[in-house]
């Protein structure tokens, strides 16, 4: 049945014209989700900084750390949507194999930011009021915050691998 319906439907199309929707998806959702994490830990934290820099200003630079590594997190997703982008080209055939793949790297780093962007955030806020009471907190803290990092990590590593496989192949 399989060789028939082939016989009968023509030859498959491994560059259907939609292919390249789903890269496009993969490295917008990978843009926009980490952006969301990185907002919101930006968001959860400074505004910790904010209250803490009213009672001890002496603190501030210290307790940017959090700040600074939301932020990051949105560079990974920016990362991976470059890697996306410079794959696809409206003068090559792109195949829906290559938009999978760049779709599941988007949603692999667009996910894991936005879960980075959210631990750190809780514990920044944590971290930098905890800090602010007992200042020898600010090296557990960093700590804490490496291991809530590094989620997003994993996702940028899962999509650069995910993206060595793609196959634009159209035959």
């Amino acid at each position: 049945m399989g060789a028939m319906a082939i016989f009968l439907v023509g030859f498959p199309n491994y560059c259907p014209q939609y292919a390249s929707f789903f890269g496009l998806a993969g490295s917008s959702l990978a843009m926009i989700l980490t952006a969301f994490g990185a907002a919101y830990g930006t968001a959860k934290a400074g505004v910790s900084i904010a209250m803490v820099g009213t009672f001890k200003p002496e603190l501030i630079m210290k307790a940017l750390i959090p700040v600074v590594m939301a932020g990051i997190i949105a560079v990974y997703g920016l990362v991976i949507s470059v890697v996306i982008s410079g794959n696809m080209s409206p003068s090559t055939p792109y195949s829906l194999y290559s938009g999978l793949m760049h779709l599941g790297a988007g949603l692999s780093v667009g996910f894991t930011g936005l879960a980075a962007g959210y631990a750190v955030g809780v514990v920044g806020d944590a971290g930098v009021k905890g800090y602010a009471r007992q200042p020898r907190l600010f090296v557990g803290m960093v700590l804490m915050l490496i291991f809530a990092e590094v989620l997003g990590l994993y996702g940028l590593i899962v999509a650069l691998i995910l993206n060595t496989k793609t196959n634009n192949n159209c035959s």
